[in-house]
């Protein structure tokens, strides 16, 4: 056996060796499979994966095959593809150039997506009544999250510049593979048990296939999120990729980066908020200052303020006509009060029977005081008494005599 080494060939000898076997081996072939990762960009050219249960291989088709196709791509396809296994030697790998690809409708996965939706739908784990707001100033936030993965290293950084007094606390779990599932579903359950109690939980990690993300799809965290006491975020993969935890979710973000701006508020928008209430409050209050005092350079040039003393004397002057007024009226009023007196006592007078006393006449009364007009109010034996200007005169009756009219 010959020690003598092999000659060594160059890393673009060996992947030209690959390629002419691989494209040598498969010159044209048809590849059934399921699409993911389907993006378009402005290039015109369309890359995709194609995979089944257990493998997967790169697609794409060029620009000027894409541009003559009728049939629409969508994630989750089942295909079938027609076309070449090329090796891209720059990188050492290979993947399926695409001529031509008919569709058999959706695959498994997306299938089960889509049954599994309609099955938490129907139970009311997405409807918009269940969504609560998130708290606008959380001061403890629960992230889980793998510790290592780029989806973390992306919120940290967007809530450092965000909102900087935040407390976060990384919840670990696995976010892809087998078992991801129980781990996510056992840290969203060990989140609720914190002391003291998170603001806001986000359950996160990066972008990736539907494969990646497919933990994020089943039904026990989907649950676990559905009924988190804590108000959620679900920020996972990139803004095209939607999974059954967004729909649970309160609040649904587009990526990591965004997951930070949902739940925290912005630090220089609120410092600008309160830049500006305050210059309102500082206008509202020399505007408030400004018009009293107006009302009191007002009320400074009133002489009831500058002479408080001229008030009262007025009134006092007031007083002492009206006191004077009183007066005189009541004096003019007694003087023709007196007036009437007088003429009516002069009235009383000349119409009295004691003037008439005064001209030798007299009045005779009865021994009750009666005016004796008739001569038949008396008889012989009475006593009667007449009245003189200067006294009584007693009298006994001695006769009657009547005159004929």
């Amino acid at each position: 056996m010959s020690s003598t080494p092999p000659r060594p060939v160059s890393v673009s000898e060996l992947t030209g060796h690959v390629k002419a076997i691989l494209e040598g081996t498969f010159p044209s072939i048809c590849v059934e499979g399921e699409i993911s990762d389907l993006t378009r960009p402005r290039s015109g050219h369309i890359y995709f994966t194609l995979k089944d249960e257990h493998s997967q291989i790169r697609g794409v088709i060029w620009r000027s095959t894409a541009a003559r196709m009728t049939t629409q791509l969508k994630e989750g396809q089942s295909v079938l593809c027609f076309g070449d296994v090329e090796v891209y030697a720059a990188r050492g790998s290979y993947s399926l150039v695409v001529r031509k690809v008919q569709t058999q409708g959706l695959g498994p996965l997306q299938q089960a997506f889509l049954e599994l939706k309609q099955k938490l739908n129907a139970e009311g784990l997405f409807a918009a009544e269940r969504k609560r707001d998130l708290p606008r100033f959380p001061k403890r936030l629960g992230v889980v999250t793998s510790p290592s993965g780029a989806a973390i290293r992306d919120f940290l950084k967007a809530a450092s510049q965000r909102w900087p007094g935040v407390e976060i606390l990384i919840i670990p779990t696995l976010v892809q593979g087998q078992g991801a599932s129980e781990s996510i579903a056992k840290a969203i359950h060990t989140a609720q048990k914190i002391s003291p109690t998170l603001d806001t939980l986000v359950v996160t990690r990066g972008g990736g296939s539907l494969e990646d993300l497919w933990c994020f799809n089943e039904e026990p965290v989907v649950r676990a999120i559905a009924q988190c006491k804590i108000p959620t975020i679900s920020a996972v993969g990139h803004e095209v990729d939607i999974t059954l935890c967004d729909l649970a979710a309160d609040v649904r973000a587009l990526t990591p980066t965004d997951g930070a701006t949902c739940a925290l508020p912005d630090r220089d928008l609120i410092a600008g908020s309160l830049t500006d209430l305050r210059a309102r409050l500082d206008r509202t209050a020399r505007n408030a200052i400004n018009s009293r005092q107006n009302r009191l350079d007002a009320l400074q040039t009133r002489s009831i303020l500058k002479r408080p003393h001229e008030l009262v004397q007025r009134r006092f002057r007031q007083l002492d006509e009206l006191d004077a007024r009183g007066r005189k009226a009541m004096w003019t009023r007694i003087a023709l009060n007196k007036a009437k007196l007088g003429k009516a006592a002069a009235t009383l007078s000349a119409l009295s029977p004691l003037n008439v006393l005064s001209r030798g006449y007299s009045v005779t009364l009865d021994s009750q005081d009666n005016t004796i007009q008739n001569p038949d109010q008396v008889k012989p034996g009475d006593v009667i008494r007449s009245r003189v200007e200067y006294g009584d005169i007693e009298s006994v009756v001695k006769q009657v005599v009547t005159y004929d009219e």
